[in-house]
């Protein structure tokens, strides 16, 4: 059974160790970043949601079939855009953003879903070329990344206005002005980030709602790791990084905060980078790690989700640290949701909505347990 939908808000999906996040801009416009779909997810023993059997359940319909205006693939990792191939079949996309330079440089070490991926951007970029002035939904494209990607000969003629260069950001989306309700301020890749992991190549942006007097902003930062998160924070101002909702960068990584530089003989606490991210949240804050259970311990060499980051993150987080996969009480995991209404912002439990409750106490109340607070976390 498909969630309730915010009108306005995100949705964090219990996708495991992957990314899939919905922003809810209203009821009939939403923003996909990233997908994770297994095929097993559709048992009812399986615990991670199916989400793109939920997104069709809740999208809004046009021409008879589901209607997604922006899909946003952060980087092209399996555990980011699996099941794409699938989506694109069932639900018509109007538009997708997406950074050239990390296709450019791995052609060779792409998964088949990321390949998809790829045939159909150069789909909408060669559509945008032969016809700019008339692209339509289904064939809309955004590309994030440097003026010097358009010196490429397949890219002659792509039209200016659809690069958008990391330090600014983006109101208008599929063919609208979402200004009045969305911003997306795209923080990265760096120009020179085509080369070395194919992590760092991730879009990381910071996502603001807004309704009427009040706002709810995350801070999405793919699987971008301490380096790439150190220059962020040195060339943005503050207002660009405030966060309501921080997803933890790579499904709750260490390497955000621990770190080898060049001279270091092994990983090095990095606690500049919480201090930031410390200073930038609201008071209200909260941080969702989309990932498997967070185990109590790891062994070295063991991937995300770090128990050792989970530790720093409770150590700076405001309000409440939350996993995807340890939200709700049954067999499958619930997406961990916020909504944005009139009267404030705040998380909400699976059935709950936002209403007269004590901020604090929902707070205390979630701490320690694996299913969300019953009623909504108020952000004011």
């Amino acid at each position: 059974m498909a969630i309730e939908a915010p009108e306005q808000g995100f949705a964090f999906w219990p996708v495991g160790n992957g990314d899939s996040t919905t922003v809810f801009v209203d009821q009939r416009r939403q923003v996909q970043i990233d997908i994770n779909h297994f095929e097993s997810s559709e048992a009812p023993d399986d615990p991670h949601a199916p989400v793109i059997d939920e997104l069709i359940e809740i999208l809004p319909t046009k021409d008879g079939r589901p209607y997604l205006p922006l899909f946003v693939l952060t980087h092209p990792d399996q555990d980011h855009c699996r099941g794409f191939p699938r989506l694109l079949d069932e639900v018509t996309i109007g538009e997708v953003w997406f950074s050239p330079r990390v296709f450019d440089e791995y052609p060779n070490d792409l998964c088949d879903d990321a390949v998809a991926f790829r045939t159909e951007c150069w789909r909408r970029v060669n559509a945008t070329i032969a016809a700019p002035a008339h692209v339509g939904a289904g064939d809309r494209v955004r590309i994030i990344g440097y003026s010097d990607v358009l010196d490429q000969p397949r890219l002659h003629g792509f039209p200016k206005e659809r690069l958008t260069i990391p330090g600014s950001s983006v109101s208008d989306v599929d063919g609208e002005d979402w200004s009045h309700r969305f911003r997306a301020f795209i923080h990265a890749p760096f120009k020179d980030d085509q080369h070395g992991d194919r992590n760092d190549t991730s879009i990381g942006m910071q996502v603001a709602l807004t309704c009427g007097a009040n706002d709810l902003t995350a801070l999405l930062l793919g699987d971008l790791k301490y380096p790439r998160l150190r220059r962020i924070f040195d060339v943005s101002e503050d207002d660009d990084l405030r966060w309501d909702i921080l997803l933890a960068p790579h499904h709750c990584s260490k390497s955000v905060m621990y770190w080898k530089g060049a001279h270091d003989e092994e990983e090095v606490r990095r606690p500049d980078i919480m201090d930031d991210l410390e200073r930038t949240a609201t008071d209200q804050g909260c941080i969702v790690s989309s990932s498997e259970p967070i185990p109590t311990n790891n062994e070295p060499g063991d991937n995300p989700p770090h128990a050792l980051a989970k530790k720093e993150y409770g150590k700076i987080v405001p309000q409440d640290f939350l996993c995807t996969q340890e939200n709700g009480s049954g067999k499958k995991a619930e997406p961990i949701v916020f909504e944005l209404e009139d009267n404030g912002a705040g998380l909400r439990g699976a059935s709950a909505t936002l209403g007269a409750v004590d901020p604090q106490q929902a707070v205390a109340a979630a701490r320690g347990r694996q299913e969300a607070p019953p009623s909504a976390v108020g952000f004011g």
